[in-house]
């Protein structure tokens, strides 16, 4: 992760870090904890925007800004707009979104789900694309600005 970080920090627009105390707060707001990859993120840097800092295509949100999938794309929540458990932390081009799957750890990692907002709350078109944050990440910065995981072997 730490190399990741590195390279957000010298290509790319990263906020200043959070701090401990927001991170805390963070924590009691949303009612999960941070998993050490988004956890080392934050405190590297609160969000960022990757290869242009007017229209990126991908700004990671401050923890501020961090809200339940259902809230941001249908500004409702209950469980017939989605489950509970998706949080968009990351907005991409076009106006769709990445979202972290607080109920879906694998290593005491969360599982990062595409936040294709025409489809949204379907699993189907909302799949996993990614088992960790720093998984995510890592893809993203070899993306030449594109959505990796719609890419397919022939491409």
């Amino acid at each position: 992760m730490s190399a990741l970080l590195d390279e957000v920090s010298r290509f790319h627009f990263p906020n200043p870090p959070a701090t401990p105390s927001e991170i805390e707060a963070f924590e009691q707001r949303v009612g999960w904890r941070l998993d050490p990859d988004l956890r080392a993120f934050y405190l590297h840097c609160d969000g960022a925007k990757l290869f242009d800092r007017v229209d990126p295509a991908f700004f990671f949100y401050p923890l501020a800004k961090i809200r339940r999938a259902r809230v941001v794309l249908l500004k409702e929540d209950t469980d017939r707009a989605g489950p509970a458990s998706w949080y968009a932390v990351c907005e991409v081009r076009d106006t769709n979104y990445i979202f972290v799957d607080v109920n879906q750890r694998a290593e005491g990692r969360y599982s990062i789900r595409d936040g294709y907002r025409e489809a949204f709350p379907d699993p189907a078109y909302n799949r996993q694309i990614a088992g960790s944050f720093s998984e995510f990440l890592g893809g993203a910065l070899r993306s030449n600005e594109e959505w990796f995981w719609l890419q397919t072997e022939e491409d």
